[in-house]
C-alpha cells in the first residue's frame, strides 16, 4: 500500500470512529485540516520530482515586434526561432495543430492554459512532423494520461526539435495579438538569450505578406492516397475507391485525404507546381486543391494550372489556401486579414439555408468580396467578422470553402461539403 492509500485509511477510519456530537467537531475539523497537510505536502514533493525529472528549468524568452517580451520556461527543444506570432482557440488538438502545416512559419499560441494532458501518439498528425514554427502554452501538465499515448508533449517537441515556451501569461499575449494583429515575434531559450538578439531574428523574419509557402512545404513527387478515416478500434480504414481526384499539394493535411478517402476517391497527389496539363493526363473525375501556408497572391504556377483546369469543366473543390487560389483564378483578389481565423469554435452561416455551423479555422488571408466576379457568389459567411468562408462558380462545378471542413481538431458540421463534391463529380462522370 503507497503512502496516499495508507493515508487515506486511517484518515477514513478516525473520520468514522469520532463521534457526530458538538463538543468533537473541532476534533473532527482538525483531524481533516492535518491529513489534508499531510497529502499537500506529499503532492508537492511529487511535483517537485517530477519538475527535476523533466528538467523543465530551462527559461525561455518571448519577444513580439512591437517590443512586448515575455519570460517564461522552454518545455521543447533548447533553441531559438521565429515567425508569426498568432493564436488558437482550440481547447483540443494540439497535435494535429502543430503539424497542420498551415502553420509553416508560424509560432502557435494555444488560448486553453492546460496543453499536453492527453501526450501524443504517432496517428494524431497531419502531416509527417511537426510544421509550427513554435509552441506557446501557459501550463504543461506536469502528467499526461490517454490511453493512445506513447510519449508526453514535451518529448514530443523536443524530438521534433521544436521550440516552445509555457508560464507565460497566454491571455496577455491574447490580448495584445487581438488587438494589434498577428505580427512576427521570436522564442529564444537559455540563461544568455537578449531582447536584442530576438529583435534581430523578428527583422530578418519580416512579415508572411509576400511569402509563397506553397512550394517550400508540398510534396517532391506525385503519389497515391487510399487509406480512410480512422475509427477506434479498427485503426485507418481502406474504403473502395472507384473514383480518380487529383489533388494539388499546397500543404495537404492527412485527414482532408482521408475523407476523401473514405467517400470512394482514389487520391493521386500532384506537387504544388505541376502544369495542368500534367494533372488532367492522369485523366482524374475532379480535381481538390488543398490547404496550405503563406501568401496566396505569389502563387502565379498554381493560380495560372486552376485557370486551365477551369476551362475543362471537370468539377473543382477547394479548401482554405485552395479556397483562396481559386478566388484569385476566377479574377477575385486577396488580402491580409488582422490577426486571421485560428480555432475550432468559429461560427459560419450557409448563406442558401441560412443555417448555422461551428467550424474549424486556420488561415491569415481572405478573398476581398468587392472583388468578386459576377460569375462568382458567396455561399457561407462568418458570422465573426461577415468575411467570405464559402465561394461557388455559378457556371460550372467549382466551389470552395475558406474553414476545415475536415477538422481534426475540430466539428464535423460542414463534412457534407465533401460530400457535395462527390456528388458533383458523379453527376458529370454519369
Amino acid at each position: 500500500m503507497n503512502k496516499h492509500a495508507t493515508l487515506f485509511t486511517i484518515h477514513r477510519f478516525l473520520a468514522a470512529h469520532i463521534p457526530e456530537s458538538t463538543e468533537h467537531k473541532s476534533t473532527k475539523i482538525y483531524v481533516a485540516c492535518f491529513f489534508s497537510t499531510i497529502k499537500s505536502s506529499l503532492h508537492k514533493n511529487l511535483i517537485l520530482k517530477i519538475r527535476s525529472s523533466q528538467k523543465m528549468s530551462i527559461p525561455a524568452l518571448l519577444v513580439l515586434a512591437d517590443g512586448s517580451v515575455f519570460h517564461g520556461t522552454s518545455v521543447g527543444y533548447n533553441g531559438n526561432t521565429s515567425g508569426e506570432v498568432v493564436f488558437n482557440t482550440a481547447m483540443t488538438g494540439y497535435q494535429e495543430i502543430l503539424t497542420d502545416t498551415s502553420y509553416t512559419k508560424q509560432i502557435v499560441t494555444l488560448t486553453y492554459p492546460h496543453i499536453g494532458n492527453t501526450g501524443a501518439n504517432r496517428e494524431d498528425v497531419e502531416s509527417d512532423k511537426i510544421r509550427a514554427a513554435g509552441l506557446i502554452i501557459r501550463d504543461l501538465p506536469l502528467l499526461h494520461s490517454n490511453f493512445r499515448a506513447e510519449e508526453s508533449l514535451q518529448e514530443y517537441l523536443v524530438r521534433n526539435e521544436t521550440v516552445a515556451i509555457a508560464d507565460i501569461d497566454t491571455r496577455r499575449l491574447t490580448r495584445i495579438l487581438r488587438d494589434k494583429g498577428a505580427q512576427a515575434g521570436a522564442i529564444l531559450t537559455g540563461d544568455n538569450a537578449t531582447v536584442e538578439q530576438a529583435q534581430k531574428l523578428i527583422a530578418e523574419f519580416g512579415s508572411m505578406v509576400g511569402k509563397d509557402l506553397a512550394k517550400e512545404v508540398t510534396c517532391s513527387m506525385p503519389y497515391e492516397w487510399k487509406e480512410g478515416e480512422w475509427a477506434l478500434g479498427e485503426g485507418f480504414r481502406q474504403p473502395e475507391t472507384p473514383l480518380h481526384v487529383a489533388v494539388y499539394d499546397f500543404g495537404v493535411k492527412t485527414n482532408i485525404l482521408r475523407m476523401l478517402a473514405q467517400r470512394g476517391c482514389r487520391l493521386t497527389v500532384f506537387p504544388a507546381q505541376t502544369p495542368a496539363a500534367y494533372v488532367l493526363a492522369s485523366n482524374p473525375d475532379g480535381v481538390f486543391l488543398s490547404n496550405g501556408p503563406g501568401d496566396p497572391e505569389p502563387c502565379d504556377y498554381a493560380i495560372n494550372a486552376i485557370r486551365e483546369i477551369l476551362a475543362t469543366k471537370k468539377p473543382v473543390f477547394g479548401i482554405c489556401l485552395g479556397h483562396q487560389l481559386l478566388g484569385l483564378a476566377s479574377g477575385a483578389k486577396t488580402s491580409k486579414m488582422p490577426f486571421g481565423h485560428h480555432g475550432a469554435n468559429h461560427p459560419v452561416q450557409e448563406l442558401a439555408r441560412g443555417r448555422v455551423m461551428i467550424t474549424s479555422q486556420n488561415h491569415g488571408f481572405q478573398v476581398d468580396e468587392n472583388t468578386l466576379p459576377e460569375n462568382v457568389r458567396v455561399t457561407h459567411r462568418s458570422l465573426f467578422d461577415g468575411t467570405v468562408q464559402g465561394i461557388e462558380l455559378t457556371n460550372q462545378s467549382a466551389f470552395s470553402f475558406q474553414g476545415h471542413p475536415e477538422a481534426s481538431p475540430g466539428p464535423h458540421d460542414v463534412g457534407y461539403l465533401f460530400d457535395k463534391f462527390v456528388a458533383n463529380i458523379k453527376a458529370i462522370k454519369g
